[in-house]
């Protein structure tokens, strides 16, 4: 893997690290579910991508990725519901 792509992965990381954050900050404020079900994901996108660059090639490295979408479907449809 080159630099650049070990530096432009980690930037990701970072950022659905922050991302996180910043949906876990408006839950604590209004204590809606659908931004605790966010700031999940984001935090789940996190690790899975933390773990596709140390081994990209085992299938279970997508399964965050999975329950971090699932979450997301579920948060949309609870607040829809």
């Amino acid at each position: 893997m080159s630099a650049i792509v070990a530096f432009l992965s980690g930037a990701v990381v970072a950022l659905f690290a922050v991302a996180a954050m910043f949906f876990l900050r408006f839950w604590r404020e209004t204590s809606d579910r659908l931004f605790l079900f966010f700031s999940s994901a984001f935090a789940l996108l996190a690790v899975q991508h933390s773990l596709a660059l140390l081994d990209a090639s085992s299938v279970f490295v997508y399964l965050p990725r999975l329950l971090a979408f699932a979450l997301i479907i579920a948060a949309i449809g609870e607040k829809n519901r």
